[in-house]
């Protein structure tokens, strides 16, 4: 999928560079593209400095967190809820801690952490499934929650956000939690609709009458401020999470006796590592990117959809940020380049590059999570995966345009 994906955009970007020379006799169309991609891929190694700190910075506090026992601890929070909501796996299995600490990391935003303790969630899955090809109800569920991304702290899009100049790369902080929560219960019901789900246990209803009630305080109090007031409490929330958490992570560390130094330099160490290997793909995306808008196609397609969009009465603003919509389900490093090209085309604090952030932060890449997770237990029949996972993009989307207008437009 995604080697077809990269493909398909130089040859649209060929194609569009042709007509532009040969029918609107541009001579200086393919200078751009090329030039582009110089641009791109020195784009590319800047952000992969940054990428580097960021990594090795919260991957080193995980590192304390796990010594602390904290990601145990969340582990036994969140255990009664799985339980519930996968009534065929045993309690006590260690797909169900397994399941937990996969969302913990996914919450933090550490998505190469959550991929491996996914991969090994699925696999214990796997040993309770009587149809090893066809996926079980709470495969399913673990896949759906997975595609919706509950992203409680989107670390990698604040950095982004601060590569590029953003004035205060937390404030689309709030956006984001309410854009990807949408996403998840969306996700959440569709599949409880579809397995007869019992969401009235009161342990289910615990922990969403929480949710509801946590998520309904935040918008009344919203509601009551003024554009300025509300991305000024995003920054300040968001702010204020981060380093409470930190604050949290090495005092817990402190507690158990940790030597949290050491301990945070053996996690860093872990996250050079995985910086590193990021490089090749973000430079193939990012140039792939750039000649898709040297090229001009990128705009065509787009003022399409602007003309119908604005033929319909509606604000036409959010179309510029579709592109990282339209290539999400598909490939994560594909969404990322294009919520990078569209900050680098419109500045990273105009609407589009508000918008492309929180959609980047709310949804997931459905199709990518479902070839791997799947494919690394031999799963061929899906059944109702794909269509819940969708739903939960298109809900996540959805929220991300109508939040951003609510707290930027």
């Amino acid at each position: 999928m995604l080697n077809t994906l990269w493909l398909a955009f130089f040859i649209i970007a060929s194609l569009s560079g042709l007509y532009q020379w040969i029918v609107l006799h541009d001579t200086e169309i393919f200078s751009r593209i090329v030039l582009s991609l110089f641009d791109m891929a020195e784009l590319s190694v800047n952000l992969m400095i940054l990428l580097f700190g960021t990594l090795t910075l919260w991957l080193g506090f995980l590192r304390i967190a796990e010594a602390a026992g904290l990601v145990d601890l969340l582990g036994r929070w969140l255990s009664p809820l799985f339980r519930r909501l996968m009534p065929e796996v045993p309690a006590g299995h260690p797909a169900l801690g397994l399941i937990t600490l996969n969302f913990a990391a996914n919450g933090l935003g550490l998505d190469n952490a959550a991929t491996p303790i996914g991969l090994r969630a699925m696999k214990e899955l796997q040993t309770l499934n009587t149809s090893p090809d066809t996926a079980s109800n709470a495969q399913i569920l673990f896949l759906v929650l997975n595609a919706s991304s509950l992203t409680l702290l989107p670390i990698t899009i604040f950095m982004y956000r601060a590569q590029q100049g953003a004035a205060d790369p937390t404030m689309v902080f709030l956006p984001i939690l309410l854009a990807t929560t949408a996403s998840t219960v969306a996700g959440l019901l569709s599949v409880a609709f579809m397995q007869r789900l019992k969401l009235h246990d009161p342990v289910v209803l615990m922990w969403l009458g929480g949710l509801v009630l946590v998520l309904g305080s935040f918008m009344a109090l919203l509601a009551t401020l003024s554009s300025a007031a509300i991305a000024a409490t995003s920054s300040l929330m968001g702010n204020l999470t981060l380093f409470g958490i930190i604050m949290v992570f090495l005092l817990a560390g402190a507690r158990k006796k940790i030597a949290v130094y050491e301990c945070f330099v053996e996690g860093a160490k872990d996250g050079f590592d995985v910086a590193k290997n990021l490089l090749p793909y973000l430079v193939a995306m990012l140039c792939a990117i750039g000649v898709l808008r040297a090229s001009g196609a990128l705009d065509v397609a787009l003022d399409g959809i602007r003309w119908a969009v604005q033929t319909l009465g509606m604000d036409g603003r959010f179309v510029d940020a579709l592109p990282t919509a339209l290539v999400k389900p598909f490939s994560g490093s594909a969404a990322r380049a294009m919520l990078i090209e569209t900050m680098q085309h419109f500045g990273p604090d105009s609407f589009p590059a508000l918008v492309s952030a929180t959609i980047q932060g709310s949804t997931e890449t459905t199709f990518y999570v479902l070839a791997v997770y799947f494919g690394a237990v031999g799963i061929q029949r899906a059944r109702h995966a794909v269509g819940c996972a969708l739903i939960a993009d298109l809900a996540g989307i959805t929220a991300a345009i109508a939040v951003c207008y609510w707290f930027f437009g």
